[in-house]
């Protein structure tokens, strides 16, 4: 015990003798000495657990310059304490003393810097606690500056975001009740932290329709756009059953709220196209900004239209299809990411402009717009590429909703495009489908559709009835599309009567034998050919393959898997080869119907 005291006394005295020191100093003869000093004594005081008697000291009216020219040193150590030490710990509460009398005695400009120095050198699960400790500490010092109000807020904002945007964002409802690294609060504490800044901003505009002080309002502008970006553009922001207020929820309402306030939300919904001005001279940081720009624009319009946060301040006078111009930007932003939260959300986005609009209301002149053609095309990518399998399934049906959208030539050029621009066989046959469903209703209905009957159909017909590589096309490989198209033809030689041929076909009918069938017959023997010699060579070979070590090596999505023998490859080869059969006597089923095809084609030119 006596041991003990005499090392409190010990490190007390020490910092009592700089402190004597300094009393009998004048402010302006303060060195970097006394600094030094003053740091080292108040720092042993701390590490060594004697917090209350530095309060002591820092409360002690006679030390009140010296705390306010030399206290702002004593931040580093003191957030180290404060976070080591547990809630209902004393000497925790003696630290947490010591910060709130420094922020009321130093000088503000210094505390500004050493708070923020802080939050710079945090890392990792330290983050969190450390800005939600200083955030009110950096309020209250931000409030004391005269100059440089509106950098300094804004820097403070800034270097918050960039430390927190490293941190994952809790997705699921198990993540986002545990917050583990307390990223939900702390997005909500700092929603806390710049209010009393966005009142000085409205009461500003309040008191003045020209308020030419803009530089506050940029710099929370900034903010909230890198709010939308990070967590909420990652975040999951559907209502999840059983968590009352869902934390991401209740901050992207906050955030709409600020930018509501300082009239700037429905600019950036409607007026973002525009541009705003740079403040870079550097090609790449414009081209960074612009990036980070558009993923926070379409959030914005995710949580507007999917959402409804802010809606009640949205004027009802724009036109469905209006919405959807102004979207398809944000639309196609999202659905060019391959995150899940974001894909989804650039669905939601589509799926809800879309069923705004009534069926065959969207005009074709929409197709002029660069977006309307790219669009589509990212929902291909979706249904095709990514892993997720509701993703691909939504994917599919947005497609169809976009089509159905469209008047009869808005479809038609979307079936082309869509024919052009896509390599996959599946949605190739899926296009063709819907190519017969519109000559369908078209042969139906009273009046004529010109797009899916006569000249624009056979224009049409050129880019479903043909071979991409002719004979030697993979047939197996494009069976989606050949089906598609051999269903096609049929149907038009059936429901279109060579007597009124209105859709044309009838005329082109020795073209479709020349650049289709006849290529397709040649293509079913070479196919029918190779792989009963396949067969037959595997039969032959099988007692030399057992007795083979060969192996073979297999990739799947960029991973090598384990080799495999011969006797595997065998395996694998009975079982395909079957499978192959099977595709190709369907194609034979397909080939006794194409020669009634021939056989009309005959009758046709032995007439003519």
């Amino acid at each position: 015990m006596p041991e003990e005291q005499s090392q409190t006394t010990m490190a007390v005295d020490e910092l009592q003798a700089i402190i004597q020191r300094c009393q009998i100093l004048e402010e302006s003869d303060f060195r970097g000495e006394d600094f030094n000093l003053f740091q080292v004594a108040g720092q042993k005081c701390l590490e060594d657990g004697y917090a209350a008697q530095l309060l002591e000291v820092i409360q002690n009216e006679k030390n009140k310059v010296i705390i306010k020219n030399m206290g702002w040193n004593l931040i580093s150590p003191l957030v180290r304490c404060i976070l080591a030490y547990k809630q209902e710990d004393d000497k925790q509460e003696h630290c947490l003393k010591i910060l709130d009398q420094l922020v009321q005695l130093c000088n503000p400009k210094e505390l500004f810097l050493g708070l923020l120095e802080q939050i710079e050198q945090t890392s990792g699960e330290q983050v969190c606690p450390t800005v939600m400790l200083l955030l009110q500490p950096l309020q209250t010092v931000l409030l004391k500056l005269q100059n440089k109000k509106a950098y300094s807020v804004g820097l403070s904002l800034a270097m918050i975001m960039n430390q927190l945007t490293p941190l994952p964002v809790p997705y699921t409802k198990q993540q986002i009740q545990e917050d583990k690294l307390g990223l939900c609060r702390c997005c909500n504490a700092v929603v806390d932290f710049a209010k009393p800044f966005v009142n000085e901003v409205v009461k500003n505009m309040e008191k003045s329709s020209e308020y030419n002080d803009m530089e506050l309002k940029e710099e929370l502008l900034k903010f909230c756009m890198k709010s939308l970006k990070y967590p909420l553009l990652t975040a999951q922001l559907e209502q999840l059953e059983g968590i009352e207020e869902h934390p991401f929820r209740h901050f992207a309402t906050e955030i709409i709220d600020i930018l509501q306030d300082i009239r700037e939300l429905m600019p950036l919904v409607f007026i973002h196209h525009k541009g705003r001005r740079s403040y870079w001279e550097n090609q790449e940081f414009e081209d960074i900004e612009r990036k980070n720009s558009a993923d926070s624009l379409a959030c914005l319009s995710y949580l507007m239209f999917v959402q409804h946060f802010g809606i009640n301040c949205f004027p009802m006078v724009f036109s469905p299809s209006y919405l959807l111009q102004c979207n398809m930007t944000h639309i196609e932003v999202l659905l060019n990411r391959t995150e899940e939260s974001m894909l989804s959300k650039g669905l939601d986005l589509f799926e809800s402009c879309l069923l705004r609009m009534e069926d065959n209301s969207l005009s074709h002149q929409y197709l002029e717009f660069r977006d309307f053609i790219n669009v589509p095309q990212d929902l291909v990518k979706v249904m095709t590429l990514c892993p997720i399998e509701y993703l691909r399934k939504k994917s599919l049906n947005m497609l169809q909703l976009f089509i159905d959208k469209f008047d009869a030539e808005g479809k038609y050029t979307l079936f082309r495009c869509l024919l052009k621009t896509s390599n996959h066989a599946g949605v190739q046959g899926y296009i063709i489908q819907k190519i017969k469903d519109q000559i369908h209703l078209s042969l139906t209905k009273a009046h004529d559709n010109v797009w899916f009957t006569g000249h624009h159909l056979i224009s049409l017909l050129d880019l479903v009835l043909f071979l991409p590589e002719g004979a030697e096309t993979d047939l197996l490989q494009n069976s989606d599309r050949i089906m598609a198209s051999l269903n096609l033809l049929r149907y038009l030689v059936i429901k279109d009567c060579e007597s009124e041929n209105q859709t044309g076909v009838w005329t082109i009918l020795a073209k479709i034998e020349k650049n289709f069938l006849k290529p397709l017959h040649v293509g079913l023997n070479m196919s029918k050919a190779h792989y009963e010699a396949e067969i037959k060579n595997k039969r032959e070979n099988r007692r030399d393959a057992n007795n083979s070590n060969t192996v073979c090596s297999l990739t799947v999505s960029e991973e090598k898997m384990p080799a495999m023998t011969t006797e595997m490859q065998l395996q694998v080869s009975w079982q395909f080869l079957p499978s192959c059969s099977a595709v190709l006597n369907s194609f034979q089923s397909r080939d006794k119907w194409a020669g009634t095809v021939d056989k009309k084609i005959f009758v046709v030119i032995k007439i003519t």
